[in-house]
């Protein structure tokens, strides 16, 4: 093939040069609290109807394999086992994000990797560092992509999952270097979806992590059976970047991804909330103001570009959320559910869903919505790029005014979630599904840190 250019070269190389042997210790300890949290999620929402719906679609045309669903334990291909539990995995707003790249790449990277690991019988050395090259190619090139990615209708996620999803296969296969180019190359048509479900609905972005998974999958498959991409995938006149975006990468792209920057995946956000990140600084502002929630007239909240379009006043139903869709993109309603002590997690979610939480018109809830004013400041974007910030001005029946600002959000890497809470988390999601034992048994296999251990062995403990 034509000698690559210096971007798509750089990404080649990283996923090549990447070793078990030589990933520093805070690396290898982002990957565990990432598949933690992921494996967690996927036993917690494999329940929901369009987890349901996306089981029961695949079983009635999946591939033969050795690969298992979470909870259901159904054995199909990687690509198939993969393509139901990274919806499981972002089927609920509950997943990890990246706050540079405003994506999810927990429910692409660790479905596959395990789902692959199972596959060609890997331990889970081989897993993690499939995890930690996928994870990284996917927030390095969305990092370059942000914010215009998100702020020209994108979803982050479900553009950035098939390269993801590509790069792990190409590195637990053991590709050499033209085919890992190829497997991404071919992995750049499959990239797609917008995020107009946060205005009109529709719960296929449940399944958005699924899609770009087995995308990406298949992309590595067709390059290893010699299916070729174009050379220029990301840096051609009509490649990602330019088409995507409308530009280049910048001068220094390649420079993203050379040899000693730090790794993104010591950079994992846990979420807390069950909800948009975007909303997550405004929940930690709120919670704050718990205490005089009956003295607020009107609140007044700073907002970037970026969120304006997903959380604010671009979103049809911020301020009437009919769907679970709405509710968990909606910054008003969210606010107001911290304020009052609602909660923000997945009981109060789920009770939603069931028709248990009253949200209609005239609700306590909706009441205090309705004060929330949104105002879109530039300013904000300029001096806090690659971070979602709140700026919170409350107004008081008596006339005084208290000001917050809220720029690491709880379970950011500036403000990480404890080992304590994570666990918390874990058992929250996990209980219910799995009992205690085997949600007891599953946790010890995560934390141990046996890199020897089979892939298979710790899949066999997310069935039910």
């Amino acid at each position: 093939m034509p000698e690559a250019p210096p971007l798509e070269a750089a990404v080649v190389h990283l996923v090549d040069e990447l070793r078990y042997e030589t990933l520093p210790a805070e690396v290898v300890r982002g990957a565990r609290r990432l598949l933690q949290d992921q494996l967690a999620v996927q036993v917690g929402c494999a329940a929901l109807p369009w987890s349901q719906t996306v089981l029961r679609l695949t079983r009635a045309s999946h591939a033969p394999g050795s690969a298992r669903v979470t909870v259901a334990g159904d054995r199909m291909s990687a690509a198939d086992a993969a393509f139901v539990n990274a919806s499981f995995g972002h089927g609920f707003e509950y997943d990890d994000a990246h706050r540079a790249s405003s994506s999810h790449p927990g429910s692409c990277v660790v479905p596959t990797a395990l789902a692959v690991g199972e596959e060609i019988g890997a331990t889970m050395r081989e897993v993690l560092l499939g995890i930690v090259a996928g994870y990284e190619v996917y927030t390095r090139l969305g990092v370059l992509a942000a914010p215009d990615l998100l702020e020209r209708g994108f979803h982050p996620h479900a553009v950035l999952s098939a390269f993801g999803a590509a790069a792990v296969v190409a590195k637990m296969r053991g590709f050499d270097r033209e085919r890992i180019h190829h497997a991404l190359s071919i992995a750049m048509s499959h990239c797609a979806g917008t995020t107009e479900y946060t205005s009109s609905g529709g719960s296929v972005k449940r399944v958005h992590a699924g899609i770009g998974t087995r995308n990406g999958i298949r992309s590595a498959e067709m390059a290893e059976a010699g299916i070729t991409g174009p050379a220029e995938f990301l840096s051609g006149g009509k490649g990602f970047y330019r088409t995507f975006l409308g530009r280049s990468a910048g001068e220094d792209a390649a420079a993203a991804f050379a040899p000693g920057r730090p790794f993104e995946i010591t950079r994992i956000w846990i979420k807390p909330y069950c909800c948009c990140g975007i909303n997550h600084a405004y929940i930690d502002g709120a919670r704050r103001l718990a205490d005089r929630a009956a003295e607020i007239d009107t609140v007044e909240l700073g907002i970037q570009a970026g969120g304006n379009i997903i959380v604010g006043n671009r979103n049809a139903h911020a301020y009437s959320p009919q769907s679970i869709e709405n509710l968990q993109y909606s910054l008003p309603f969210q606010f107001a559910l911290a304020v009052l002590g609602r909660g923000n997690g997945f009981t109060t979610h789920h009770d939603f869903l069931a028709g248990r939480l009253d949200l209609s018109d005239g609700s306590e809830v909706d009441k205090l919505a309705r004060r929330v004013h949104i105002t879109p400041r530039p300013e904000l974007d300029a001096a806090h790029r690659g971070k979602w910030v709140a700026d919170i001005t409350v107004t008081y029946t008596d006339g005084t005014r208290e000001n917050l600002f809220v720029d690491s959000p709880l379970g950011t890497a500036e403000n990480p979630m404890s080992q304590h809470d994570l666990d918390a988390k874990f058992r929250d999601l996990t209980l219910s599904a799995l009992g205690a034992e085997r949600s007891a048994a599953l946790l010890r296999a995560i934390v141990e840190d046996d890199p020897a251990m089979p892939a298979a062995t710790l899949a066999a403990l997310l069935i039910a």
